[in-house]
């Protein structure tokens, strides 16, 4: 099946949505595949999210069912207790 990836989600100023998801496994080393556009919190906790330029960020006391609408290239093992995150890219 082939799917669609152009019309009203994708011209500038649009909603934009995620097309590709991945289960995180939080690590201190490695890297999602690409980039995340937002991460998806399954289970309440702490989320150390590393940006771009490899600055660590923690989110304390994240809900379970949050969707944080942020820029995330790794979720930091150590402090992380969040569980259940998936990357929405």
């Amino acid at each position: 099946m082939t799917y669609q990836t152009t019309g009203p989600f994708s011209e500038a100023g649009s909603l934009h949505v995620s097309i590709v998801y991945e289960a995180v496994t939080p690590s201190d080393s490695t890297d999602l595949t690409t980039l995340a556009r937002a991460i998806y919190v399954g289970g309440a906790g702490n989320v150390v999210a590393v940006q771009h330029d490899g600055t660590a960020v923690t989110f304390t006391a994240v809900p379970a069912g949050t969707v944080l609408p942020i820029a995330v290239r790794r979720i930091n093992s150590t402090s992380t207790t969040a569980t259940a995150i998936v990357a929405l890219h």
